[in-house]
């Protein structure tokens, strides 16, 4: 298995890292966002209505 982050093979104490620092950097990763995915699933609830415009009609 190698290190994720530099991919030298990784040691016991640290695994699946090679070495603290590399450990220390994804920490880091994580707690900066580093590691998000797009959120893709609004729901109905969660969207705003659009503001209506000087032409809308509708009351």
């Amino acid at each position: 298995m190698s290190c994720p982050i530099c991919s030298k093979p990784t040691r016991r104490d640290w695994r699946p890292f090679c070495s603290k620092r590399c450990a220390d950097l994804d920490l880091g990763r994580w707690l900066n966002g580093g590691y998000t995915l797009p959120d893709t699933d609004i729901d109905a609830a969660d969207q705003t209505p659009p503001e209506p415009g000087p032409d809308d009609t509708r009351h």
